[in-house]
């Protein structure tokens, strides 16, 4: 059963990360803290409504690629969840930029590994003590997501081996390049018994994904909540996996 403590997410004023927030409400077993993180929360006006009414969630200003944002986040989750930790970290902040190689500039490209694998990876490095925290209190249980774990919000154009079209330079390449991190931190961080897994939502309805997109939120949320709570072990780490099928992707 998916029952994490405590949950991190990042970019919640909207779509794939205002549903995170919503669907861990309605869990059987809630957290007893949500951080719901976003770059400017006096704007987020759903997540307010959603935190007004549930004690549990706490909307934190955080930028993945402001260092100092992230740091004073992760000293507000430190003062909350004190010695028992953060369980589960959802880096689910993303920009999308389909440039083709005539249009696609090194602004374009830095923006994009900014936000799409820099910003993932300082995230896991400042809350690392935090995951371990959660980790230790329960030495003898698999890795879960209940546990301790990183979930990497990717996509299935960043797949390698399965591209076909090519194009969209500066996602695919960012992307890719968190899959690498992800693959990376499952490796590095086995001996905490933290879990580090990729994901893909699916092509969603978002601003982000578009009007033409085949999914709602809705239904991405209801796969990858399925897929986060099957995660355990050694084999649920270090994969990349569909959110809406369920199965692997290939990198």
């Amino acid at each position: 059963m998916l029952s994490p403590k405590s949950v991190l997410i990042t970019g919640c004023n909207r779509g794939i990360g205002l549903e995170f927030v919503k669907q861990f409400l309605n869990l059987n077993s809630p957290p007893k803290y949500l951080f719901a993180c976003c770059r400017n929360p006096d704007a987020a006006q759903n997540l307010n409504e959603i935190a007004q009414k549930n004690a549990s969630v706490k909307v934190l200003q955080l930028d993945v690629t402001n260092q100092g944002t992230i740091d004073r986040a992760e000293e507000v989750v430190k003062s909350v969840v004190k010695d028992d930790g953060l369980n589960l970290l959802i880096n689910n902040s993303g920009i999308v930029d389909r440039s083709n190689i005539e249009e696609t500039t090194r602004d374009k490209m830095r923006e994009c590994y900014e936000v799409n694998a820099i910003g993932p990876l300082m995230m896991a490095q400042t809350f690392l003590p935090l995951l371990r925290q959660a980790a230790s209190q329960y030495p003898d249980k698999p890795m879960s997501c209940s546990k301790s774990a990183i979930i990497n919000l990717s996509t299935g154009v960043a797949s390698i081996s399965e591209n076909s079209s090519g194009g969209r330079y500066p996602y695919r390449s960012s992307k890719a390049a968190l899959n690498m991190i992800t693959s990376n931190l499952s490796i590095d961080l086995k001996s905490d018994g933290i879990l580090c897994t990729a994901i893909h939502p699916g092509w969603v309805k978002t601003d982000m994904g578009g009007p033409n997109a085949l999914i709602s939120s809705e239904e991405s949320l209801k796969g990858m909540m399925a897929v986060l709570e099957k995660l355990e072990g050694e084999e649920g780490s270090g994969k990349f996996y569909h959110g809406v099928r369920g199965d692997l992707i290939g990198w």
